[in-house]
């Protein structure tokens, strides 16, 4: 269903974990975002998390009573074959997932992962029924503020137009719009060069149909939704969200006034 004109779109908040914990640790995490599980309903906000692979189906089962999706981190572009090592889009699918990461910086710099292989994930994600949740950002920094968002949305744009170039138009797609500087960094980026830029970013999509949501990552943490919210849908959380308390205490500040 295409969105509604001038109507903001539903809030969402999610996190991965990347390869930060190990079995146990990941189980008990989930517990504890399935326990938020309520706080996240009364915000009116979609919360995902986001396992590792091998604590999927556990996470499923975890998670299986609440309204918290469940997320990959990657998958390949085909459904079945001979890709040793890689995960199907089907097998997720059928698995339970609704959210997969694609495109991060950390898969573009460590596996040399390219905007075209970005685009062939999408499009198996979509057609196996799932959102394609696409990670952009600029790796160049300026200090000249109109400069900075010129080169972001210079950077961006060609990561967005192959994300979208292979689903339909009116698929439901998450951005997620990741500074490759400001990841891992002891802050965030600047709110106004984030809005800044998401501004610039919406109105190259202006002719889709189906929903889009812009999220912030990149050293995302509490504290900073206030400033965002004019212009982003939500946040995508790392490391800060390890402690479960920085992620009750995002939803309690992204819910209405």
């Amino acid at each position: 269903m295409a969105p509604i004109p001038g109507k903001r779109e539903k809030r969402i908040l999610g996190t991965s974990l990347k390869m930060y914990f190990d079995l146990p640790d990941t189980n008990r995490y989930i517990d504890s975002l399935a326990a938020l599980a309520p706080a996240a309903e009364k915000a009116d906000l979609d919360l995902f998390v986001i396992p590792d692979f091998i604590t999927v189906l556990p996470a499923k089962a975890k998670l299986a009573d609440t309204k918290v999706m469940l997320g990959a981190q990657d998958c390949y572009s085909e459904d079945k074959g001979a890709f040793t090592g890689e995960v199907s889009p089907v097998t997720l699918s059928q698995a339970g997932v609704k959210v997969v990461e694609i495109g991060h910086a950390e898969r573009r710099r460590l596996f040399g992962e390219t905007d075209a292989d970005v685009a062939k994930k999408a499009a198996a994600i979509v057609k196996n029924g799932m959102v394609p949740l696409v990670c952009i950002g600029e790796k160049s920094k300026s200090n000249i503020a109109s400069q900075a968002v010129g080169i972001a949305v210079g950077e961006c744009k060609p990561q967005i137009d192959a994300a979208l170039s292979q689903i339909p138009n009116d698929a439901d797609v998450i951005l997620a719009y990741e500074p490759i500087w400001a990841i891992g960094a002891s802050e965030p980026a600047g709110a106004d060069h984030v809005v800044a830029v998401v501004e610039a970013l919406r109105t190259l999509l202006a002719d889709r149909s189906g929903r889009v949501r812009i999220l912030y990552g990149g050293s995302a943490k509490p504290g900073i939704w206030k400033a965002l919210a004019p212009a982003l849908d939500g946040m995508f959380l790392g490391r800060f969200a390890h402690d479960p308390k920085n992620v009750e205490q995002i939803i309690q500040e992204m819910r209405e006034p």
